[in-house]
Formats: C-alpha cells, sequence, structure tokens
C-alpha cells in the first residue's frame, strides 16, 4: 500500500468528515494502510447499526473527532487546531427517501454543511487540497440512454438530489472567487475539485433503503427480498472503484493544483444497464444456501418519485486521470458476498476489509492502472 499514488499520502494529514459511514470507513482504512495520518470529524453515533466503521476498529488508528458540519465554528477550530494539508468531504445525509421525510435537515446537512466546510477552508492556512463528494443525482435527470457528463445540467426532483446540485454550486461559486483564478479573492491557491460516482455497493453497508443493505438484512434473517422499483437502473459499482478515483484525484489536486479543480464522474465498468432485479438475483444466485431467497415486489401504496433510469460517463476520468474500473459487476458482488459472509460467521472484519482491499490493488496492478505505481 506504501508504493500507490505516488506515496503522496504517506504522513499526509487528512482531514476526513463522513468517516463514520460506509464509504467513509472504507476511506479510513485505506488512507492508514497507506500511511495517512487521518482526522475522522462525523456524528457522535455511526449513521447505521451495525457499522462498518465500528466492525474493523479504525477509530484506534486514527484522530477520532465527533461533531456536526452544520455547526460551523466546531469545524472551523477542527481545521485550526489538526491543520489538515488535504480535506476530503463525505458528510451528507446520504439517500433519496430520508429526505422526503425531512427536507430541510437533508438541505441543512448537503448545502449548509458543504458551505461550511468551504467556509472553514478558505479561512484556513494549512489546506492545499479539497474534495467534495457529491452523487450521480445532481443531473437534471432526462432519462436518457447515454451517460451523464460532468458539464450537463445539474437539477433535481427530490430535496436530497436538489441539495446535492445545489451544493455544486456552492463548490464552483467558491472556486472561482476564493481558490482559483488571478482575481480569487482569498489570494489563496486552493485546489477543489468533486467527484460524482454512482450506486456503490460492496460489505459492510447497512444504510435503510440501500438494495444491497436491504437485500442482505432479509438474506441473513432467511425472509423474503421486497423490492420497489425492480425495473430501474444505475451505474451499480463496487465502493473501491469511486474511491480509487477520489484518491487518484486528491493526489493530482495536491501535485499539480488548479489544472485538476474541476468536477468529475466515476462510473462502473459496465456501459449497458443493469436493472435493480438482475442485481439481486446475482447476488442471491451468489450467496447460494439450501433454502432459495424470495423475490417479492413492494406493494405498498406509497411511491415516492425516484428516478428510474440512470447512467453516468467516466470517459473525462480515464482520459485525464488515466483512471478505470477494476471489477465487472459479477466481481463487484462476488466481493461483497465475501464480506457478508464473513460476518455472518463472526470473523475479523479488519482482517477481512484488509484482504479486500489488497485483492483490489493487485488486480488493478495486474491492469497495469497508473495510481497503483510508486
Amino acid at each position: 500500500m506504501q508504493n500507490l499514488f505516488n506515496n503522496v499520502f504517506k504522513e499526509l494529514p487528512v482531514l476526513l468528515t463522513g468517516h463514520t459511514g460506509f464509504k467513509g470507513s472504507w476511506l479510513t482504512l485505506w488512507l492508514r494502510e497507506m500511511g495517512a495520518n487521518v482526522i475522522g470529524y462525523s456524528l457522535p453515533e455511526p449513521p447505521t447499526q451495525p457499522s462498518n466503521y465500528e466492525l474493523i476498529r479504525i477509530g484506534e488508528q486514527i484522530t477520532d473527532l465527533r461533531g456536526d458540519i452544520r455547526n460551523y465554528d466546531s469545524l472551523r477550530a477542527v481545521i485550526e487546531e489538526h491543520r489538515p494539508q488535504l480535506v476530503i468531504h463525505f458528510a451528507a445525509q446520504t439517500t433519496v427517501l430520508p429526505s422526503y421525510r425531512e427536507p430541510k435537515v437533508s438541505l441543512d446537512t448537503n448545502v449548509g454543511g458543504t458551505v461550511n466546510v468551504l467556509e472553514a477552508v478558505r479561512i484556513a492556512e494549512s489546506v492545499k487540497a479539497v474534495v467534495v463528494c457529491a452523487t450521480d443525482k445532481v443531473y437534471e435527470n432526462k432519462e436518457w440512454v447515454w451517460g451523464y457528463r460532468e458539464n450537463d445540467e445539474l437539477g433535481g426532483y427530490d430535496p436530497y438530489s436538489t441539495g446535492k446540485a445545489m451544493a455544486e454550486l456552492a463548490v464552483t461559486s467558491y472556486r472561482r472567487s476564493f481558490f482559483s483564478g488571478e482575481g480569487n479573492a482569498s489570494k489563496r491557491r486552493v485546489a477543489l475539485g468533486s467527484v460524482r460516482a454512482g450506486n456503490v455497493i460492496g460489505g459492510g453497508d447497512f444504510t435503510e433503503n440501500g438494495l444491497i443493505a436491504d437485500c442482505m438484512r432479509s438474506i441473513l434473517k432467511s425472509e423474503s427480498i421486497f423490492l420497489r422499483n425492480p425495473s430501474s437502473t444505475r451505474p451499480w459499482q463496487y465502493v473501491l472503484e469511486p474511491l480509487s478515483g477520489y484518491l487518484s484525484l486528491a493526489e493530482r489536486l495536491l501535485s499539480e493544483g488548479d489544472a485538476f479543480a474541476q468536477a468529475w464522474n466515476f462510473g462502473p465498468l459496465q456501459h449497458s444497464a443493469i436493472s435493480t432485479l438482475e442485481v439481486v438475483e446475482k447476488l442471491v444466485a451468489l450467496w447460494g444456501g439450501s433454502e432459495p431467497v424470495q423475490i417479492e415486489y413492494d406493494r405498498s401504496q406509497e411511491k415516492l418519485h425516484e428516478a428510474h433510469s440512470l447512467h453516468l460517463s467516466w470517459d473525462k476520468a480515464a482520459s485525464l486521470l488515466n483512471w478505470r474500473p477494476v471489477y465487472t459487476i459479477d466481481e463487484a458482488l462476488a466481493e461483497t458476498v465475501k464480506w457478508y459472509k464473513a460476518y455472518q460467521h463472526e470473523a475479523d472484519m479488519n482482517e477481512v476489509c484488509s484482504h479486500l482491499l489488497e485483492n483490489y490493488v493487485e488486480q488493478a496492478r495486474t491492469l497495469g492502472l497508473q495510481w497503483t505505481c510508486s
């Protein structure tokens, strides 16, 4: 792990907001494996129970801080005290359906929280680069069969998507006004990029209303799986795919600055549409077992709007970052099943996650991906 991403993360102070979440826990582990000094900043309790963050016991190896990104003074004090050189902003309200129940919380967190991060960075002197995690849902969804590109129109229907699009506009404003260009008002250089990934799958996901999380909860309890939208298609991708993209971008922001201070898509290997039902059928087949798992459709009357078709183009990342995905959908689901089977048998999940990370890096090396070289 020490030879990845040109060793830029070794002993680098990195502030990671949302470090106790699903993606945050995996990124915390990866950064520590590369020798980074991680400062985590999240709410007092992990967003799910069980929690991958707690299962892998990674908090023992980092500076584990708790607070709310809606509290600007607290966040600013953390940055002033710990002086990170890189900030990766994950903390968010992360899914569509909860944003219908509490739209103000969703918008305050995803818009206001992001502005707080940007404002704290504007005043700080230590930060050289920032990566803000957005979502594929920032695009005005026209149900196209081709993938959205980074310069396509932003928009949103539900509060979650709208809030994430608004946060992207804030990122653009801060980049132009304060961090880049000859006329920036702060007279400082901070390389600020944003990242948009597809629907992330992988071991350790216990997110409410998350497809893999819901499926695995049902399988582990020997219950039927209920699907809301079986024909919906999404850019399904293994959790380490976008993380390798985020780290690739962070490396370039740190080493080359403004040239890479843009928005970036990171999508899956497959370009053809894969439906929710197909993903679940593959997952069930990989799990196996003597008792067949039943797949049923959710017939409830409440049908809140969710996009039916969504695809991402990652051509820009391939061309300019020399990045590409590693796993097929079948490989991604197989690695996911390995995690949950290990969890079912009460294995040491820190060792399991480290092993799965090593598997991913080794396969990336066989493909000759640039980020695997020192």
